[in-house]
């Protein structure tokens, strides 16, 4: 306990019994969390200044010990009364300005040996547990310094502007979201024959399989991407992969079933 052996040996003279040395424990242990004492009794005196030691008549009663103290930002005052019953010190804290109180009580022979009042390194013992106490019974309670509450972190725009049925697992269209696709020059233009097949991303229609139904004429097709209803989830097939459908693909598909006749010499064994 750095800072109480140089206060023990100032009041040593005033020590003359454990709870006086309990006490000096005591006091100590609030100068270290940031109070000062003012002074003894209930009442402040004249000149009245903080300090780190202890009061001009601090061990006057020895049933009843009372000091007052102050933080040293102003912010707090306390008025401490140590009341002796048998062999148990009850320390009894009020913080003068938001009226609250606590209370501890702390067994004498736990903490000082009385046959070592003047040898302050064997005088005391179970220091860790005196300073818990006094945190947690004294200090904790009456609010030492407050933290601010933490901020929580703002969700990030990008998670609010995702659609609901967003799927991180989906691939992405190729095409970015708000811009207009490329024009292609007309099918019917005599120059854009094989026109299909320079487009490795499949964004136009026909291509080297010809369709004797659809050729030459644009017809509205379907993004196998988005899934086929009964057949494929969505995302089945990535965007603008080339797709062959399989089975009839609803009751609005126009013209006959292309795979309707079988090819030329079907029948031949040797083929």
């Amino acid at each position: 306990m750095a800072g109480l052996e140089p206060l023990y040996a100032w009041a040593r003279a005033a020590i003359s019994r454990p709870q006086d040395a309990l006490i000096c424990g005591v006091h100590w242990e609030l100068v270290r969390h940031g109070y000062r004492c003012l002074g003894a009794g209930d009442q402040p005196g004249p000149d009245e200044r903080k300090s780190e030691l202890l009061p001009t008549g601090w061990e006057a009663n020895k049933e009843v010990y009372t000091l007052r103290y102050k933080s040293t930002d102003d912010a707090r005052e306390l008025l401490l009364k140590a009341i002796m019953v048998e062999d148990s010190m009850i320390l009894n804290v009020m913080d003068r300005s938001s009226q609250k109180v606590a209370d501890v009580t702390l067994a004498v022979a736990d903490y000082i040996n009385p046959e070592h009042l003047d040898n302050f390194h064997m005088v005391y013992k179970n220091t860790e547990e005196l300073r818990t106490r006094i945190a947690s019974g004294i200090i904790a309670p009456l609010g030492g310094p407050t933290e601010k509450a933490k901020k929580e972190p703002k969700a990030e725009k990008k998670d609010a502007d995702l659609p609901r049925d967003y799927d991180p697992l989906r691939v992405p269209p190729r095409q970015p979201a708000g811009t207009r696709a490329p024009s292609w020059p007309s099918p019917l233009s005599p120059f854009a024959v094989g026109g299909e097949d320079l487009d490795p991303f499949g964004g136009r229609s026909g291509g080297m399989i010809v369709d004797p139904l659809r050729s030459g004429f644009p017809q509205p097709g379907i993004d196998p991407s988005s899934g086929i209803p009964g057949r494929l989830p969505p995302g089945a097939v990535p965007p603008g992969a080339r797709f062959d459908p399989f089975g009839p693909l609803g009751a609005g598909r126009p013209g006959p079933d292309p795979d309707h006749l079988p090819p030329p010499g079907y029948d031949d064994m040797f083929m």
